[in-house]
């Protein structure tokens, strides 16, 4: 056998493993993409001063798969077939929401939100409330309130009603651009 004919074989060994090698990181790269995590770009100004506008977020799709969201939590949810909105659960179903006197009400106790401390500091200094009063209303099943922390800056449920946990994407995990905001979120 001549050293030629031995060197053909090698080669479309190595070109079928290459593809073979190219073929599976692109079947996980989709999986991953699809059920596990995502890229999200923050679109406006709803969620400062936790999110600014254009930060790029990793979404973490699975965890939904193991738990409802839960108050507190930053996710992504579609707000309708083209655009995908960024919010915080506020309650959950069967949780009575409310707001009064710049207050936040969960089932009748008064919640802390310290997000937003800076922003009520400032809107008492103007005489006005960060957040108009609302409620009382009841979470029905299936659903979650959500609203943004910038709270006179955001179409949330105060507007659009409290949303289906089937239209949830999934929760930001992690502030990757730019860089110097890199962050996990809690």
């Amino acid at each position: 056998m001549s050293e030629e004919s031995s060197v053909q074989p090698k080669k479309k060994n190595e070109v079928w493993e290459w593809i073979k090698a190219l073929l599976i990181a692109g079947v996980l790269a989709l999986v991953i993409r699809s059920y596990i995590f995502a890229p999200f770009l923050v679109d406006g100004s709803s969620m400062m001063p936790t999110l600014e506008n254009r930060e790029r977020l990793i979404v973490n799709k699975f965890i939904y798969f193991l738990h409802t969201p839960q108050p507190g939590e930053i996710i992504v949810f579609h707000a309708d077939a083209k655009k995908d909105y960024i919010k915080r659960v506020i309650a959950t179903e069967g949780q009575t929401v409310e707001m009064r006197n710049d207050v936040l009400y969960i089932d009748g106790k008064g919640k802390e939100e310290p997000y937003l401390d800076r922003y009520k500091a400032d809107a008492r200094t103007k005489g006005i409330l960060l957040t108009e009063d609302f409620g009382p209303i009841e979470v029905p099943k299936g659903h979650i309130f959500v609203m943004g922390d910038n709270r006179q800056n955001s179409t949330d449920s105060r507007f659009i009603g409290p949303v289906e946990v089937d239209q949830v994407v999934g929760r930001a995990d992690l502030i990757m651009w730019p860089l110097d905001k890199f962050e996990v979120l809690p």
